[in-house]
């Protein structure tokens, strides 16, 4: 997707590398980013109109530690950098940066001195914002002055107004930064000029006519899973090129409730859009492969090796096709370490390798400039329904994974009645004001425990349900929902007494690290 104007990140490997280009995108301003590795006449093609540094792990004045060159500030381009990047800035320019006596991490009261009219236009002489630093700004480079200290840190930011160059010690990108999203939208939309036409609904035209052009008259195939990313892009190569598209969704049986009908109801002979529409319904195939197989990584392997199987059954029937459409998008790409300088945090699916078992032309990847909630606003856009939208979290190997120890259709259907109870559950209780929010993710899993239970007077041997909710930002890290008892409670009755096999339900409490957010 080509951008008029975009804001460019280079990563140091921050941690928070994606989370500042998606603030930077809530301005309406494209954002992308590059590792520090990337040659400074590459910045200078890109034009961009503005440069934010990240944070980062190391040191900046310690040998072989990231950095960039000096010219980088002499381009005349509005520079931010944020931590890591503020204290390489001074050091780059003639500054000092030092092991600082008082290491600050957290919420610190910070005090503004200057930039009033520009970096800080807006926030209150004393704000809160996130620290998270051990060395620090001990004296600033020439022509730069003190814009904010706190207790312990003399150089909370600093700035160089006529060079619109700014060095801020702490993260606006988190939301613990009481006025974060204010700093960083002054930078973007008043320093750096910019115009903010960066929208969905542009992305969405802009996009349905590159589309066009690029596949003329030629045959597209998609592998439609069901889930946000693969929905939305069917959506929007159905708007562009219509009966060009072949969708082939493979029903592996191993869904959440309806969940198969309702991606037929959307995209099926009935649905809102006129392409062609494949549904394989192989939970049969599935079940017979894992049955008897109680590891986890195995149960994932034969499920993912069991979809290449019947895809590759369908492509062959299908025949050539000239694009084979993947649904990557932005953090796929920076995650499979192609966009910028974190570590490879895993490799996926759908970046790199092309798939050796279908005869096609070109790959084409509409969502790959977008992250997860862009991805959303996209398919709203579009016109498909919320309850897809806003459809949660779900792993590829699907209930497989949340099915502990051997997968079989009676344990499936235990586990699709009880999940569906308890998210029909928490959604009226959040209707009712019950629940302020709901998790960010939450899900029912079958346990491989059975126990002994009386039901009216017969004694039972059945299966234990486990419940999960959990909270966060990035699912990373995660903390287990506090969901009121009187919820769980009625949860645990409905699923009591109306899913057959089940004669105990259990709360799981635990946070990520130790645990993790999937059972399995």
């Amino acid at each position: 997707m080509a951008a008029e104007e975009k804001v460019i990140v280079i990563d140091f490997g921050g941690q928070y590398n994606q989370l500042v280009a998606r603030r930077v995108r809530e301005c309406n301003v494209y954002c992308e980013i590059y590792s520090y590795r990337t040659p400074i006449d590459q910045i200078k093609e890109m034009n961009p109109k503005g440069i934010i540094l990240t944070g980062g792990p190391n040191s900046c004045y310690e040998e072989g530690a990231p950095t960039y060159t000096k010219e980088l500030f002499e381009l005349g381009i509005p520079v931010l950098g944020l931590c890591y990047g503020a204290q390489l800035m001074m050091h780059v320019l003639g500054g000092k940066v030092e092991k600082a006596p008082v290491r600050e991490y957290g919420k610190t009261e910070t005090f503004i001195d200057g930039s009033k009219e520009a970096l800080f236009a807006g926030v209150e002489d004393k704000t809160i914002v996130w620290m998270s630093h051990f060395d620090y700004i001990s004296k600033v480079a020439p022509g730069f002055e003190i814009i904010a200290h706190t207790a312990d840190c003399p150089v909370a930011a600093a700035a160089c107004e006529d060079k619109k160059l700014y060095a801020i010690q702490f993260h606006p990108e988190v939301l613990h930064t009481a006025k974060g999203k204010e700093i960083l939208h002054n930078f973007v939309r008043g320093i750096c000029e910019t115009a903010g036409t960066w929208r969905m609904d542009s992305f969405v035209e802009n996009t349905i006519k590159e589309i066009r052009e690029k596949v003329g008259d030629g045959k597209v195939l998609l592998a439609l899973s069901g889930g946000v990313d693969s929905s939305v892009l069917a959506a929007l190569l159905a708007k562009a090129i219509g009966k060009q598209l072949t969708c082939v969704f493979v029903d592996h049986g191993l869904l959440r409730k309806n969940e198969g009908d309702e991606v037929e109801g959307v995209f099926g002979p009935n649905g809102n859009f006129d392409i062609n529409f494949i549904r394989v319904n192989a939970a049969e195939r599935y079940y017979a492969k894992l049955k008897g197989v109680e590891e986890p990584e195995r149960k994932r392997k034969i499920i993912g090796e069991e979809f290449i199987r019947v895809f590759e059954e369908e492509a062959k029937k299908i025949g050539t096709v000239d694009f084979l459409a993947q649904g990557t998008i932005y953090p796929d790409v920076v995650e499979s370490g192609l966009g910028g300088e974190s570590v490879v945090i895993k490799s996926h699916h759908n970046v790199g390798g092309l798939p050796d078992y279908v005869d096609f032309k070109e790959i084409i990847e509409p969502l790959r400039s977008l992250f997860k909630d862009e991805v959303r606003k996209a398919g709203l856009e579009l016109g498909l329904p919320e309850y897809l939208v806003f459809r949660q979290p779900f792993p590829g190997p699907g209930l497989g994974i949340r099915i502990i120890g051997e997968v079989s259709a009676e344990k499936v259907r235990i586990v699709q009645d009880a999940d569906y109870i308890y998210r029909t559950e928490l959604a009226q209780a959040h209707k009712e004001g019950i629940i302020t929010k709901l998790p960010d993710q939450y899900f029912a899993a079958l346990s491989n425990m059975r126990s002994v239970g009386v039901m009216g007077d017969e004694r039972t041997y059945d299966y234990a349900v486990v419940l999960r909710a959990v909270e966060t930002i990035d699912f990373m890290t995660a903390e287990s929902s506090e969901i009121p008892f009187e919820v769980l409670q009625k949860v645990m009755s409905r699923i009591i007494n109306e899913v057959k096999g089940v004669n105990r339900v259990m709360y799981d409490l635990t946070s990520k690290p130790p645990g993790t957010v999937e059972l399995e």
